[in-house]
């Protein structure tokens, strides 16, 4: 090749809760819409909004030889419900003009989540690639990066040559994973073609015991990493969505070598058996609301005693929550919880009203009066507004560390001795500036409440150890407790939902392999 390669750059990320509300396109308009030169610029800038996954790749690509980025298209959005299928209509054809555009290119990276479907398509992350390679045919290099949360079929595997899923739960190695792809980048460039085997198991593990830090997904994950060699280039073992319900859930084991394809039906067949004997390993403990509201109680009364972070896992916007069920609020608030600050809850319509009475304002708080969710109760107390802001921060901890997020207007609200950060963009608590811009100090309070399911861990475990957090068992959209979902098209049978099923685990040579 006489000339720097040319490259073409895109993002889609969306998980979809098969049970939330439908996403819009107004929704990943708040958080990331960018073309062309507004992307191109976008992750120019110090705190991106842009995919980290693209950032990562194009600061590797940047640290070799010459090369041309063309910036197609990102479109992401936090976890939400399936998405307006002219919305993602529109998603690929925006990246796919930008490549024909461009055309020829030799190359093509996406950043993916890898577990979104709309609200006709079952399986956008595979239209999307294959759409992609019907561009620019079978010999130029597709690669992607996955959320470790996605839901993959064999057309995805089938339309990539690698796809790279993220190892850390919390995801916090998006961009070592982009910087990965763009290492298999190069060597597809020099001629390496890689060969990548596909293993589906009927697992769906519970949303909680997928923390790779310690437990059964660390181990694993650490079985899996133990492959890596001079010929096997990536090994993604990647949980799945389980709420996502749709037919393509399931853990998944992706195993990328650099030619043979032998090896990595061998490596994919051993680490499934082995994840599928460790199945019944895979289990959540969560903490009742009545124990959580008497712990809550002993820590505001007794300063001596360490700090607790409570946990709502069942509604967390990382997931598909509405992000604003007043379960635990409620519980507290009646109980006389002291020194207990929760966040953050979506509600737009109350923090519209708390920035149009003003700071210092008294006034009846209604929360979740637009809702219509069946798990978003109406909640009213009377309150005073404690700070105001406009909701843009720049993480500095965990899953955002150095990104730009819009909450939109947001405002504290106290309600006896409970603090309420009240947003209006939909987002977990996971990074501690969401909070810290309120005022909040975050070391004096007794009980922080997180609507969030695992990214929190790696924003606040500065202050929260393992044995300080309380994971809650109340309602929700997210729920971990897989029996109380209403499942309409995950494949049937598929544990633990059916804990006497039998799988036996494909031999090696049965596994399928792309390439």
């Amino acid at each position: 090749m006489t000339r720097p390669p040319r490259i073409a750059l895109g993002g889609f990320m969306l998980e979809s809760n098969g049970h939330a509300p439908v996403a819009t396109r107004a929704e990943f308009q708040a958080s990331c819409w960018l073309e062309g030169a507004a992307l191109a610029a976008d992750l120019a800038t110090p705190a991106p909004r842009g995919p980290t996954g693209l950032s990562g790749f194009i600061q590797a690509m940047d640290g070799g030889r010459a090369w041309e980025p063309v910036y197609t298209f990102a479109a992401t959005a936090g976890a939400s419900g399936n998405m307006d299928q002219a919305a993602f209509d529109e998603v690929c054809e925006r990246i796919c003009a930008g490549i024909r555009d461009a055309m020829p290119v030799d190359g093509v990276f996406l950043a993916l989540h890898g577990a979104a479907t709309a609200t006709v398509d079952r399986d956008p992350d595979g239209t999307l690639l294959r759409m992609v390679r019907d561009i620019v045919g079978p010999d130029v290099p597709v690669l992607a990066t996955l959320d470790l949360h996605c839901n993959v079929s064999w057309e995805m595997v089938r339309q990539a040559d690698m796809l790279c899923g993220y190892i850390t739960n919390p995801h916090v190695d998006q961009a070592e994973r982009g910087a990965e792809c763009a290492s298999v980048m190069r060597a597809m460039l020099g001629g390496q073609k890689p060969r990548m085997a596909f293993v589906k198991l009927p697992f769906i593990p519970p949303a909680t015991s997928q923390n790779t830090a310690a437990g059964t997904y660390a181990d694993a994950i650490a079985y899996g990493q133990r492959f890596l060699d001079h010929e096997v280039l990536n090994v993604s073992v990647v949980s799945g969505f389980s709420l996502g319900d749709t037919p393509k859930n399931g853990l998944s084991v992706m195993v990328t070598t650099r030619t043979d394809a032998r090896r990595a039906q061998q490596v994919a067949a051993d680490i499934a058996a082995w994840i599928w004997a460790t199945r019944e390993r895979w289990v959540t403990n969560l903490t009742s609301l009545e124990d959580a509201t008497r712990m809550a109680l002993e820590v505001g009364r007794d300063a001596s005693k360490p700090s607790l972070l409570f946990a709502d896992v069942a509604d967390n916007p990382g997931g598909g929550g509405r992000g604003n069920t007043a379960f635990i609020l409620e519980a507290f608030v009646k109980a006389g919880v002291e020194g207990a600050v929760l966040g953050i809850h979506n509600d737009p319509a109350l923090a519209a009203e708390a920035h149009g009475r003003g700071l210092g304002a008294r006034f009846l708080a209604r929360f979740n009066r637009d809702e219509t969710n069946v798990f978003s109760k109406p909640f009213e107390a009377e309150s005073v507004v404690e700070a105001l802001t406009d909701g843009e921060v720049i993480g500095r901890r965990g899953i955002y560390k150095g990104r730009s997020v819009s909450l939109g207007p947001t405002a504290l609200l106290r309600i006896g001795g409970v603090r309420v950060a009240v947003v209006t963009n939909r987002r977990q608590l996971a990074e501690p500036r969401m909070v810290e811009s309120l005022g909040v100090d975050l070391r004096a309070v007794r009980s922080l409440v997180v609507k969030s399911r695992g990214h929190f861990r790696a924003g606040f475990d500065d202050i929260w150890t393992p044995e300080r957090i309380i994971e809650v068992d109340v309602p929700g959209l997210t729920t971990v407790v897989l029996s109380r979902v209403p499942w309409r098209e995950v494949p049937r049978p598929i544990y633990p939902l059916d804990p006497d099923m039998a799988w036996t685990p494909p031999r090696p040579e049965e596994v399928p392999v792309r390439g």
